[in-house]
């Protein structure tokens, strides 16, 4: 694994408060997402998960099998530190491509693909399918964007992703997000992918 993307590296980041893409509060589309679901009982997964906002809102909403899984420890020891809510055996401090027999029914995508090496991107879409209970979904975003090559977050194109995807997934929503965050507009793909 490239050194820049180690635990030793992102908890680093999270220490000293270098996260530049960390909003410091719920996405909007996630809650405009989050806000019409009615089964408080999926089994969610948030990787990569960062602060994790998107637990939190989903915890404090009554939601009662959210797992977030970081491979750095600083990052989980903030969500819980701000949502005492969330079960602790639900933290998981691992890498999401070591996780193994748990399935679930949603897993949400917020700034963990644009953090992942490029050389994983195809590995990542196979990672959730694997861990997708059938009709499952990946839901969040992805950005339509340049960004950087040589360090996250990391770009691409709506073109390139769906490559990716096509024989794993069928999206039922695959289009520029509507309601991203003023200095994201029109740079976020809003994904809704179902398992097949």
């Amino acid at each position: 694994m490239n050194e820049n993307l180690s635990a030793k590296y992102w908890d680093n980041r999270y220490l000293n408060d270098d996260f530049g893409w960390d909003l410091g509060q719920i996405s909007p589309p996630l809650k405009a997402y989050f806000d019409q679901l009615t089964n408080k009982k999926l089994f969610i997964l948030i990787p990569g998960a960062g602060n994790s906002y998107e637990a939190e809102y989903l915890v404090n909403n009554g939601f009662e099998n959210v797992y977030v899984c970081d491979f750095a420890e600083q990052p989980l020891k903030n969500l819980l530190k701000r949502c005492p809510k969330i079960k602790e055996e639900h933290l998981l401090l691992s890498d999401f491509f070591e996780i193994t027999n748990l399935k679930f029914d949603l897993i949400i995508e917020q700034t963990f693909f644009c953090a992942i090496s490029k050389s994983l991107r195809k590995k990542y879409f196979n990672k959730v399918h694997e861990l997708l209970n059938p009709a499952g979904k990946l839901v969040g975003l992805l950005f339509n964007d340049v960004l950087n090559e040589d360090k996250p977050p990391f770009g691409g194109t709506k073109e390139e992703y769906f490559e990716y995807f096509k024989t794993l997934f069928k999206p039922i929503v695959y289009e520029t997000a509507y309601n991203s965050i003023k200095p994201r507009e029109g740079r976020e793909i809003f994904i809704n992918l179902e398992k097949v």
